[in-house]
């Protein structure tokens, strides 16, 4: 019924059976895809993170010509 004891290990009663390719590249994928966003979020927020800056303190210089009326 399982499809037979190709590519899997026996170890201790627990039969590990290997992952078919899909799995494998999609996990990869995924993982990639993680990194992509954990190393650009730490990059926008990475200061406010270690304290180095508060949050209040306002991004750059976007003035946008307001002058000082606000």
């Amino acid at each position: 019924m399982g499809g037979g004891h190709e590519g899997s290990t026996t170890y201790k009663g627990v039969t590990l059976h290997r992952p078919k390719r899909w799995h494998t590249v999609t996990g990869k994928g995924l993982c990639a895809i993680m990194w992509f966003w954990v190393l650009y979020r730490a990059k926008q927020d990475g200061p406010v993170v270690l304290g180095w800056r508060h949050p209040w303190e306002g991004h750059d210089d976007h003035s946008h010509g307001h002058g000082d009326k606000h």
